[in-house]
């Protein structure tokens, strides 16, 4: 990996006046275009995946990628660890691995006071954990992940070890209807900001894919960005503005995934058995902030909600029997409610 040199760090103090906040702003996009620039040195295509991991990354949320094999999810995650300037761990998960795997375990030393015990980190340690092929491991060992990925915090043996922050999880699973897989745990599920599926590349992008990939010399990517820095916009983003309404269009729009309730269409009511939580909302409005701060704007548009709402609910929405029987998705029924819901708080329109 090529070093370059790293953007300053974020200085000790956020920004308080309107023309400290503008530079903020112009910062962040600033360096959100760098990261995404030296990831498509070697990522061709999936501007929309690419996208989706960095707000997850910028937000402090977690990126769950699905998509079969040899699509290229591995390779993002390396090369965002290679732009930034913080520890990288891989995970590769299958059915033996065990949660001591992950979160590390105690083992007996020898000092020069005798036998001891010393706590031996896991590969769970790192700034940025890929968890490779998730679904691919036991319930028992995915579940070694919630505490990290929500506390940001491991307990081994009654005792809590923190994780170093910046903190960023990005796990790949396989389609569920490929043999081997263990479906995640909803409670597992709900801890991922986002669900990004991959596709398949283009014609033209794997034209470039197979002129980059097969050259005598590969791309190269150089660091651009710190974790200081990166917990400043973390902590920028958050001080973006919401209008009353604007955030009441992320609660109508969570409520709307609830069967029976006074915002749910009936597409809702007929195929899905749970809704998304609180937890989703919550991402809705980060998520709409980072948005909205990538385009200039210091406040939040409903645009800004609808844009994220597929990659922030799909995950988080349980269909029914019926609905499995006929074939529904829950990116259907998130498009349902999108295009449905009013911009203004009222009734829910029945046109679906």
């Amino acid at each position: 990996m090529q070093e370059a040199q790293t953007n300053a760090s974020a200085p000790a103090a956020d920004p308080r006046s309107p023309e400290e906040v503008k530079a903020a702003i112009q910062k962040f996009r600033d360096d959100y275009n760098a990261v995404r620039d030296q990831i498509e040195r070697v990522v061709v295509g999936h501007r929309e995946i690419i996208d989706g991991v960095l707000t997850c990354l910028f937000t402090g949320g977690h990126a769950l990628l699905e998509g079969v094999p040899g699509l290229g999810k591995t390779l993002l995650i390396r090369s965002l660890s290679q732009a930034l300037s913080l520890d990288f761990n891989r995970i590769q998960f299958t059915p033996d691995l065990m949660p001591a795997d992950v979160t590390g375990t105690t083992i007996v030393v020898d000092t020069q006071e005798g036998r001891a015990f010393k706590f031996q980190k896991g590969p769970i340690f790192a700034q940025i954990v890929l968890a490779d092929e998730i679904n691919r491991a036991t319930p028992k060992t995915q579940s070694a992940l919630l505490e990290a990925m929500q506390e940001k915090s491991v307990t081994v043996e009654g005792t809590t070890h923190e994780l170093k922050k910046p903190f960023f999880v990005m796990a790949t699973q396989n389609p569920i209807e490929q043999e081997g897989t263990y479906p995640l745990p909803e409670a597992q599920l709900d801890r991922f900001f986002f669900k990004l599926v991959v596709g398949y590349s283009s014609r033209e992008d794997l034209w470039e894919i197979l002129k980059r990939t097969t050259a005598a010399t590969e791309p190269e990517i150089s660091s651009v960005l710190d974790g200081p820095t990166i917990l400043a916009h973390q902590r920028l983003i958050r001080r973006a503005a919401i209008a009353d309404r604007v955030q009441d269009y992320a609660v109508r729009l969570t409520l709307a995934t609830h069967p029976g309730g006074e915002f749910a269409s009936p597409m809702v009511n007929k195929f899905v058995r749970f809704g998304v939580s609180p937890r989703a909302a919550q991402a809705l409005v980060l998520g709409a902030k980072c948005r909205a701060l990538l385009e200039g704007r210091a406040t939040v548009s409903i645009d800004d909600i609808r844009s994220i709402a597929l990659p922030t609910l799909r995950h988080r929405i349980l269909i029914n029997f019926e609905g499995e029987a006929e074939g529904v998705t829950t990116e259907q029924i998130v498009e349902n409610l999108v295009s449905t819901m009013p911009v203004e708080a009222g009734a829910m329109q029945k046109n679906a």
